[in-house]
């Protein structure tokens, strides 16, 4: 895995949004490799984005703690959506898909809310917890594919593997 160097779109709807952002992400990942003196043509490059969706709102990454608290604040007690896009990039050919799953917060008093926030697992999370971590205590349920909310699709990447060329090396 290596992080690229990408600034990411954070309006528009989110199904298209969270794919343009993988996109960006795998055809700049596909631009370092062809640098690369190892670079393998036949190697795929996977750009993968994720966001939060909470009534019309999109939430991305909290900035701070202070954003973090305020963001798990508005989460807690509702339900909302976890979008995430990826993108295959393989021999100049690039492809992309997103998968939506829907997740339902328990009601959370504000000191469970400051330990949380205080663990900073937040950082660097779509709507600032991590479902995969101590966010699931922040969980009371989810509709659709868990791997989605930790931030890849896999379910609907490995749906679509045959058509996305993915098939053979």
């Amino acid at each position: 895995m290596r992080a690229v160097d990408v600034t990411e779109l954070s309006e528009g709807e989110p199904g298209e949004l969270v794919e343009a952002n993988a996109r960006r992400k795998a055809c700049a990942g596909a631009a370092a490799d062809v640098s690369a003196d190892s670079a393998d043509p036949r190697q795929w490059v996977l750009g993968v984005d994720t966001v939060v969706v909470l009534d019309a709102d999109i939430l991305g990454k909290p900035a701070d703690a202070v954003h973090a608290g305020e963001t798990l604040a508005r989460l807690a007690g509702r339900t909302h959506r976890v979008f995430s896009g990826v993108a295959v990039s393989r021999a100049g050919v690039l492809e992309s898909l997103h998968e939506v799953t829907t997740v339902t917060f328990r009601s959370l008093p504000a000191d469970a809310l400051e330990r949380y926030v205080a663990s900073e697992e937040w950082r660097g999370r779509a709507g600032g917890y991590a479902i995969q971590g101590l966010g699931a205590a922040l969980v009371r349920r989810i509709e659709g594919d868990y791997l989605n909310v930790v931030g890849l699709p896999a379910g609907a990447l490995l749906d679509r593997w045959p058509e996305l060329g993915l098939g053979g090396a």
